[in-house]
């Protein structure tokens, strides 16, 4: 049993990876055989989309720090 907590961000992460995997087509994949089941060109799409959005948010976030 896992009794380790998520923190707010990890809880964020996963919520921006299954939207990604939903924008992608790969939901339902995803839901069936679960994670492992995507090939690693799939997996590297969604991994791809998450770090530049994370990106563009860390950015934005600085803009309005400095505004």
């Amino acid at each position: 049993m896992n009794n380790k907590k998520i923190t707010e961000e990890q809880k964020q992460a996963i919520e921006m990876k299954y939207e990604i995997a939903g924008e992608l087509g790969l939901l339902e994949k995803v839901k069936k055989v679960g994670w492992k089941g995507l090939s690693s060109k799939e997996s590297g799409k969604i991994g791809g989309i998450m770090g530049k959005r994370k990106r563009e948010k860390q950015k934005d976030q600085k803009q309005q720090c400095k505004n």
